[in-house]
């Protein structure tokens, strides 16, 4: 009995220092969260301006060519980028990815489309390095507070791969695989094929103003597009970043109520087993001195 309630002490003092652990980990996510949807929020102006110009730009510009706008049906390879996390418990926030991702790439390949993963966070290049996967490109470090410098980074190497061929190591077309953020308790999985560019209007009750461009719309739009890209890969790593905090911390309060009520089961074994320890006791003396009363009437 006295074995058993040191077993039942050792895992309540354990119990209680996992859940301050997890309680901590959940505050410190709680705080990231308000800075993540803070930089998500700062970049949609600038993201929203330059959607603008291009919608402006190409729709005033009829039959306007450009490399990053055609279709490429020659070439066979599609690049997917694959955004994941450098940390853990955040529940199945990359489970999720890359179950979608490996969806994307099983469809791709039913289209005859040879996939090339290109792979943002640890979790996702581990998952693939660990199943031998090829993966034409990786970055990590970055997940949780992610910079434009590292999307300028990332898509100067997509946007260059786009205007290779096959033959030199290029891709036709590209898809992101991410995590939108839609609210403290909701985060979805999104999958954006983002070249060949497909412009998305902005609503407005006016009408898209008529640009002038200098030198010319199709060297604007050598210097627009690119920046187009980065911005929106910009958004949704910072995306990836608020849904990151908030799986966390999800997934640190599911920790913490796990651990309070294993803590109240633990404590009610304990007081049982101290009740049965005392009773057996208590039972023990009680025979005891009946033993003693018999002998001594004896």
């Amino acid at each position: 009995m006295a074995a058993q309630l040191r077993q039942l002490r050792q895992r309540i003092r354990s119990v209680k220092s996992t859940a301050k652990i997890t309680r901590a980990q959940e505050m410190i996510a709680t705080s990231r969260i308000v800075k993540a949807q803070q930089a998500v929020a700062a970049s949609k102006p600038y993201a929203d301006q330059i959607t603008q110009a291009l919608s402006a730009l190409v729709s005033h510009n009829v039959g306007i060519d450009h490399p990053l706008l055609q279709e490429q049906p020659a070439d066979n390879r599609s690049a997917v980028l694959i955004i994941t996390s450098d940390r853990g418990f955040c529940g199945a926030y990359n489970a999720n990815v890359i179950r979608e991702a490996e969806s994307l790439i099983k469809a791709l390949r039913e289209e005859g489309r040879e996939p090339v993963p290109y792979v943002v966070g640890n979790k996702g290049i581990t998952w693939y390095r660990f199943r031998d996967r090829e993966l034409a490109q990786t970055w990590h470090g970055f997940s949780d507070r992610p910079t434009f410098d590292k999307a300028e980074e990332i898509g100067r190497r997509l946007t260059e791969d786009f205007l290779k061929t096959d033959a030199e190591g290029g891709v036709g077309e590209i898809h992101v695989v991410y995590t939108e953020f839609v609210s403290m308790l909701t985060q979805q999985v999104r999958v954006t094929r983002l070249m060949p560019l497909e412009i998305e209007e902005v609503e407005s009750s006016r009408i898209p103003p008529a640009y002038e461009f200098e030198p010319s719309a199709p060297a604007a739009l050598d210097l627009l597009l690119p920046n187009y890209v980065e911005s929106r890969i910009f958004h949704m790593l910072l995306q990836s970043a608020a849904a990151f905090h908030a799986a966390v911390r999800r997934a640190m309060k599911s920790a913490t109520d796990n651990a309070n009520e294993l803590l109240e089961v633990y404590t009610r074994q304990m007081n049982q087993a101290r009740q049965a320890a005392i009773t057996q006791e208590i039972s023990e003396i009680v025979g005891g001195a009946d033993a003693l009363a018999e002998s001594g009437g004896e």
